[in-house]
C-alpha cells in the first residue's frame, strides 16, 4: 500500500544534526573516503551518541501516539553519507527506539533537492554549506549549532519558539530596519500593522505544529488528565508598537502561538534561559550563541540579515 505524506508534519534531518558525529568526521577528514566506510563498517554496531538534534526528534517522534494508526509526524534521514556508511546511523536509530524508517542516502551530494518531493516542512543539518544551498533553491532549513543543552528525559513536553522576520515572515520589514533605522522601522510597521507580511519559509512548519495542537486538545476533552505537551512561543526583537504587525501576520495567516515575547532588544538569551526550548529558531547567530548552552539553537540564514555582516541584534 502506498504510504502518503500528505497531512503529516515531516521533517528533514542530517546525521550530523541527529547524532554525536565529531570524531567520525574527523577520521573521514584526515583518511578519506575509502578508509571512512571501512571505519563506520568496523563500528557499525557501535551506537551513535546523541547529537543537538537528538531531544526534539524524540519528543516530536512521540506525538504520533496521538494518531498510531495514521502518524502525524514522519522523519527522514537526509544525509551525504554513502548507503553503506549510512548503515550505522540506521542502526543507531533503532537502538535509540526512535520510529524512523526512511532515509535517503547521496554519497557526496547535497541531498536538499529532495526536501520538496518528499513534502518536508523543515531541514535540519549540521552543514551550514548544505543549509545555505537549500535556503537558496526556496526550501526550509535551518544550520543546527553546536549545543551543550541538556534536557529532563522525564519531562515529555515539547517547546519550539520561534523569531519573526527573516523565520515565520519574509524579510520585508527587516530590510526596512537594516537600510533606514529604527524609527523608520517602527513608522513603517505602525501604518501596515493590519497588513501581514508575507510567510517565511518556516511559517507552513507553525501550520503543521498547530495542527498536531488541534489534535491534543481534542484528546484533551476527551480525556481531562491528559497533559498538553506541544508548546510554541514567538520570541522576537520586535516591541510596541510594531508588535501589533506580527500578531495581524499570524492572525491573517491561521496560525498561533502560546507564548510571545516582545523584547525589544533585551537579549533573547535572558528568556531562552528559563524556557529552555527544545529547538529555536532564529535568522541570527547573534541571538544564538549565548543560549547554546541551554538550548538547541538552529541558525535560518535567509534574507537581508545574512547578506551582510551581523551587527546589532534586531527583529
Amino acid at each position: 500500500m502506498r504510504y502518503e505524506l500528505d497531512n503529516r508534519l515531516v521533517v528533514g534531518v542530517a546525521s550530523s544534526a541527529l547524532f554525536d558525529l565529531a570524531e567520525s568526521d574527523a577520521y573521514f577528514r584526515e583518511h578519506g573516503e575509502a578508509a571512512y566506510i571501512r571505519y563506520q563498517d568496523e563500528r557499525i554496531d557501535q551506537t551513535l551518541e546523541p547529537g543537538a538534534a537528538f531531544p526534539f526528534v524524540q519528543r516530536l517522534l512521540a506525538l504520533n501516539d496521538l494518531r498510531p494508526e495514521d502518524p502525524l509526524v514522519e522523519i527522514i534521514v537526509l544525509s551525504q553519507n554513502a548507503p553503506s556508511t549510512g548503515l550505522r546511523v540506521m542502526r543507531s536509530i533503532e537502538a535509540h527506539g526512535l520510529t524512523m524508517t526512511r532515509a535517503v542516502f547521496t554519497q557526496g551530494r547535497a541531498p536538499y533537492a529532495y526536501i520538496g518531493a518528499l513534502q518536508m516542512s523543515l531541514f535540519l543539518s549540521g552543514s551550514r554549506e548544505d543549509v545555505d544551498d537549500a535556503i537558496a533553491a526556496g526550501f526550509p532549513a535551518g544550520h543546527v549549532l553546536p549545543s551543550a543543552a541538556a534536557y529532563d528525559a522525564s519531562d515529555p513536553g515539547l517547546r519550539i519558539a520561534f523569531d519573526f522576520d527573516g523565520v515565520l515572515a519574509d524579510d520585508g520589514s527587516e530590510r526596512i530596519f537594516k537600510a533606514s533605522g529604527m524609527d523608520a522601522f517602527r513608522d513603517h510597521e505602525v501604518t501596515r500593522r493590519e497588513h501581514a507580511l508575507r510567510p517565511g519559509l518556516l511559517q507552513p512548519l507553525l501550520k503543521d505544529l498547530n495542527r498536531i495542537q488541534q489534535l491534543e486538545r481534542v484528546r484533551k476533552e476527551a480525556e481531562p488528565d491528559y497533559v498538553e505537551r506541544l508548546r510554541i512561543a514567538l520570541v522576537t526583537a520586535r516591541a510596541a508598537p510594531a508588535h501589533e504587525r506580527a500578531v495581524n501576520s499570524l492572525r491573517d495567516w491561521g496560525v498561533e502561538v502560546n507564548d510571545a515575547f516582545f523584547l525589544g532588544g533585551v537579549a533573547k538569551s535572558h528568556v531562552l534561559e528559563v524556557m529552555r526550548p527544545h529547538i529555536f529558531f532564529d535568522d541570527q547567530t547573534s541571538h544564538l550563541t549565548d543560549a547554546t548552552d541551554f538550548i538547541m539553537g538552529v541558525h535560518v540564514p535567509y534574507g537581508v540579515a545574512n547578506e551582510i555582516v551581523e551587527q546589532a541584534p534586531t527583529a
